[in-house]
């Protein structure tokens, strides 16, 4: 499937998708690494070890005050400083921890108040931690080491509960988008795009730019992977707007230009469009790995310079069990992430990631990672993903949208017909290119193994009283990654410049920073940081559940994702509470909304 050059011409547009340019396939794939030599003594290691947050319980406490609206300390955001005093573990045990591990021949670098960085050989680190590390190689040739069995934290670390991130044989994270290939240059082709930003924004009812456009408000983009300025001012001058500000901010160096250039590109171009006037942070992590993401994660929380935060990215969280980890339980690696984004919401800081492209089935089975495995290796399994499904992020599926269209060219006018989420059912693995079976192309979404539900879910019926679900809500993501796999016309796409030329894409990675440029707008609208959003977006749900608010959310979308289908009305495991109307999500219902692209209320 990846190798082949594809041309065709689909209903869904009538562009033609030229993929000897651009092959159709998945910027990153799960991938365990064969492990064959046993790591020589003197080998060099190193490793990140989390303190985790103390008093959880008194933490999630605070969380429901900072965001209830009736509280005496309603959004009273904590510094780092003030979360450190009251959450994080005291200096005598800091110093205990760094002390044993130095004595143990290890060399332990304090990285920020919750987070060590710790080197040493082979030798020391199978010593110290009662494992084995064998050395093993990716698909890419990348040499990996990685323990072969638990981990056994030296004493001061264990009775608190540390966490060791790395030493993993299995890459799991991806990215959540579809490269479809180079579009013709007239790329406004239909009445199911490929869009633009500023038809996206008319789609769905942005206020006009002339009244929000983010300025003031910090903005945050995390991934792995350098962007390309040129395209910046590309695709923001074709539609006659200037580049918003990006700084780039690099985690342990960062990583280089690549085929994760694709995903960094496709997130600052859908966030800067739809709030242009946003402080936009790029933090670019070294590698897709959880050691990597959770690092940069530490240092945004650390810097507390970002007010929404989005992520395009993830793991199904059934990956983190033993069976995927050579008998290694690492479900507190999830846990890890949560802490992060509890500091977070406690600080006053957004996070919203996409809630995965491969509906309710995004798992790889443990066979399909063999590849020695016989075809077919297995059937793609139920999870949710992290970081989507920690109740501290908002987590963003997606639709496949219909507008107006003049059929002519003649105009730009890409108002607001109707949605569809139904869910690509793929005749071979495109996402990961095995022989897996069952795989899917729609909005993720499903039932959290890892977290309970939050508070805020219970002021709707999410369909299941214990676990979190996701979605929390909806944008356009597009479908259909290769003619003739259960494709329909109402099938779309978006516009991204990658390389100097026009590209066609599809994802939750494009929803996810979509919905973040419009959170930066809210976060303008009231003059301050929101926090944890699910706990606005869920009160407005309830609200017009009740029929108090109206046309806050587009709802009675028909579609499925694999397990679950879309509600007449209220919240569904599809599309979470819908997609919105931008101007009544921002509840200033008198506020001018974006008109036609490329007009001055919508640049």
């Amino acid at each position: 499937m990846n190798s082949h050059r594809i041309v065709r011409k689909l209903a869904l547009g009538s562009f033609v998708l030229l993929s000897s340019l651009f092959p159709v396939k998945s910027v990153m794939a799960a991938e365990k690494a064969i492990l064959s030599t046993h790591a020589d003594a003197s080998y060099a290691v190193s490793f990140d070890l989390y303190l985790p947050i103390q008093h959880r319980d008194k933490l999630e406490s605070l969380l429901v005050q900072l965001h209830d609206p009736s509280s005496p300390i309603y959004q009273k955001w904590l510094t780092p400083q003030q979360f450190h005093q009251r959450f994080e573990l005291s200096e005598n045990q800091v110093a205990r921890i760094r002390q044993q591990l130095s004595q143990l021949g290890l060399s332990v670098t304090q990285v920020s108040p919750r987070r060590f960085r710790v080197t040493g050989n082979a030798a020391s680190v199978e010593h110290s931690f009662a494992t084995t590390l064998m050395r093993g190689k990716l698909k890419s040739g990348q040499s990996i080491v990685a323990a072969t069995h638990s981990m056994l934290l030296p004493s001061s670390a264990a009775e608190v509960h540390a966490v060791v991130v790395g030493l993993s044989s299995l890459t799991q994270l991806r990215t959540q988008s579809q490269n479809l290939g180079a579009l013709k240059p007239e790329n406004r082709t239909s009445g199911v795009g490929p869009y633009w930003f500023t038809d996206l924004k008319q789609a769905y009812s942005f206020p006009s730019v002339q009244a929000f456009s983010g300025k003031g408000v910090t903005l945050a983009i995390l991934l792995a992977g350098e962007f390309v300025p040129a395209d910046m001012d590309t695709y923001f001058g074709h539609e006659k707007l200037p580049t918003p500000s990006i700084t780039e901010i690099k985690v342990d160096g960062g990583a280089g230009i690549s085929l994760n250039s694709f995903e960094a590109n496709l997130d600052l171009q859908q966030s800067g469009g739809m709030a242009p006037g946003a402080n936009i942070l790029f933090y670019t992590a070294a590698a897709w790995t959880d050691e990597s993401i959770l690092s940069a994660l530490d240092q945004i929380v650390t810097d507390n310079r970002a007010d929404v935060v989005s992520m395009s990215f993830g793991s199904p969280e059934i990956t983190y069990t033993a069976p995927y980890n050579d008998g290694i339980d690492r479900t507190n690696i999830p846990q890890e992430y949560d802490d992060l984004f509890a500091q977070g919401n406690a600080q006053g800081i957004t996070f919203i990631a996409a809630s995965g492209d491969q509906g309710a089935v995004p798992a790889l089975p443990v066979a399909c990672l063999d590849p020695a495995t016989p075809a077919p290796c297995g059937s793609y399994l139920p999870s949710t993903m992290i970081p989507a499904s920690s109740p501290h992020v908002t987590a963003v599926g997606g639709t496949n949208l219909t507008t107006t269209f003049s059929g002519d060219g003649t105009n730009l006018n890409s108002a607001y017909v109707s949605e569809q989420a139904f869910a690509n059912h793929l005749s071979s693995d495109a996402i990961n290119f095995t022989s897996a079976t069952g795989t899917l192309w729609g909005s993720g979404g499903g039932d959290s193994t890892d977290f309970k539900k939050p508070v805020y879910q219970f002021l709707v019926s999410t369909g299941n009283d214990v676990n979190r679900t996701v979605p929390d809500i909806a944008f356009h993501m597009g479908g259909c990654l290769v003619a003739g796999d259960d494709c329909r016309p109402s099938d779309s796409s978006d516009v991204l410049i990658f390389g100097g030329a026009i590209i066609g894409v599809t994802g939750t990675s494009a929803a996810a920073p979509a919905f973040a440029g419009l959170t930066a707008l809210l976060v303008q609208r009231f003059g301050h940081r929101v926090g944890n959003e699910n706990y606005y977006i869920y009160g407005l749900a309830a609200a017009q559940n009740a029929g108090v608010l109206k046309g806050i959310f587009n709802v009675g979308i028909p579609g499925e994702n694999g397990l679950f289908t879309t509600t007449p009305k209220g919240y569904n495991r599809v599309l979470g509470n819908g997609t919105v109307n931008g101007v009544n999500f921002l509840l200033a219902p008198g506020t001018p909304a974006a008109g036609i692209p490329q007009t001055p209320t919508n640049p």
